[in-house]
């Protein structure tokens, strides 16, 4: 009998233990769902994408500056957030110790265990930040070869190829955007890398050399989404570089590329202009020609000069038409202050706000000398996002910037509506597992407190001056 009146002792125990640890379990999984992740950098450098939680607050105050998300307000679907991937790039992660490249691979593509960099722009043959020219068609001087019969995707293979492959087994839904700084030579009136124009006679095997590099690539497992047509073709100066006026682009796309791309059956969209939101007028005049408008996804751009409000102006004239920030660089050896607040208020913020579905950083990474570059025009400032000397490692602001949204900012999620105080420029998200993201920046001189208010939920936090913090609710 007394054995029976301790088991029974015991199972009333088990069962009241039991419900208690489910009460509390319950308490706090609401107290999880209530909660807000919080992931900040400040420019004193003493945090950075450093995590915590908050929770929601009771109390709204009247006397606070409020951000208040309209979540039924959406525009732009984002395509993602990332870096250009250029030969440099690739070959000093190709040097590294293959088990440290892995580590730093996840850390930077996957957004469970690292930054989750989801878009990466590559150079369609050698742009400036490779250790050598070339195209994917070099023939000797004075040859030509209409038909592509020697394309080969060639020095790719040595570096860009094996890292892509490598980066692919971690984020399988990479996007990939690729550019050309230069046709091969012999298709251009000036037999040089450096500036000319593309020959007329020869915009049909340029049409061809873009269609070839979308089928090889494809046949190396690697899908191509998106193309410009050519990189700052406003800039003959770098090296390699073309000059492509806007009437040649629209004609190039309407009677050559377009139909080309058609012709094989590529769903690999087609992109114009990239280069400064100086000259919005340059993709508008393209389309507004209704024979390469229907070839076209959309119009990129970077801001080494112009406003970057001036690329809503391409979105009122084609509404119906996609926008994509592709191109910043950060000189070395890099100001964190001043980069973090400015490339966090005119891109991560300003370019999404007008309409841009990816913001990309130039470029992912470089020695502690900034090479590899070409001569005669090749960028010889052009710090990393990391920094590789050998198998060590030196993260810089743009890989702190882009992280800020690149991590919690997924593919697929759309911008949402959201108020600017003053000194507070925000942008906001929403993502498809139904997480909302904010993005705010102090652009203010002293430490700034406000609420964030969603669904009539509010978060009261505070930023340092300079600060960034991406909320996640």
């Amino acid at each position: 009998m007394q054995n029976f009146r301790v088991s029974v002792c015991l199972l009333f125990l088990a069962v009241v233990y039991g419900l208690s640890a489910c009460r509390s379990g319950k308490a706090e999984d609401e107290k999880t769902e209530k909660s807000v992740i919080v992931m900040r950098s400040t420019a004193d450098e003493s945090k950075k994408l450093f995590e915590e939680q908050i929770s929601f607050s009771n109390t709204e105050s009247d006397e606070l500056p409020v951000i208040i998300i309209q979540p039924d307000s959406t525009y732009q679907e984002m395509d993602g957030f990332g870096f250009t991937l250029t030969g440099g790039s690739a070959k000093h992660l190709f040097l590294m110790d293959s088990a440290i490249r892995k580590e730093l691979l996840k850390e930077l593509f996957s957004a469970q265990e690292g930054i989750g960099v989801s878009y990466l722009r590559l150079s369609l043959g050698a742009s400036d930040l490779d250790e050598q020219i070339f195209s994917y068609h070099d023939v000797k001087d004075g040859e030509t070869d209409p038909e592509l019969k020697q394309f080969d995707l060639g020095y790719d293979r040595k570096y860009l190829i094996p890292v892509l492959k490598e980066i692919l087994t971690i984020y399988p839904e990479l996007k990939l955007m690729a550019s050309p700084w230069s046709p091969p030579v012999w298709m251009k009136d000036n037999n040089d890398t450096r500036g000319g124009s593309l020959l007329k006679d020869h915009y049909p095997a340029y049409a061809l050399y873009f269609v070839k590099y979308v089928q090889q690539m494809a046949k190396e497992g690697i899908t191509i989404d998106a193309i410009t047509v050519q990189n700052e073709p406003l800039h003959p100066g770098n090296n390699p570089s073309l000059l492509m006026l806007p009437e040649a682009q629209a004609v190039f796309i309407k009677n050559h590329l377009g139909p080309a791309f058609e012709s094989a059956s590529l769903k690999t969209k087609i992109i114009i202009y990239d280069h400064n939101a100086d000259r919005p007028d340059y993709p508008i005049s393209i389309l507004n020609d209704p024979e390469a408008n229907k070839y076209i996804d959309g119009s990129a751009f970077h801001l080494y000069g112009g406003e970057i409000e001036a690329i809503s102006e391409v979105h009122e004239a084609h509404p119906d038409k996609n926008l994509y920030f592709t191109e910043q660089w950060i000189g070395a050896p890099g100001d964190f202050p001043d980069n973090l607040s400015w490339h966090t208020r005119e891109l991560i913020i300003g370019a999404t706000r007008n309409w841009c579905k990816t913001v990309l950083e130039w470029n992912l990474a470089a020695d502690e000398n900034q090479e590899p570059h070409t001569d005669r025009g090749g960028c010889d400032r052009c710090l990393g996002a990391i920094t590789i000397d050998g198998n060590e490692v030196t993260r810089n602001p743009a890989y702190y910037i882009i992280a800020q949204a690149s991590k919690y900012v997924r593919p697929g999620g759309k911008r949402i509506a959201s108020n600017i105080p003053e000194q507070l420029p925000n942008v906001a998200f929403r993502n498809t597992d139904g997480s909302t993201v904010v993005i705010v920046l102090n652009d203010g001189t002293g430490s700034k407190q406000f609420n964030i208010s969603l669904n009539k939920q509010t978060v009261q936090t505070k930023l340092q001056a300079g600060e960034v913090a991406t909320y996640v609710l």
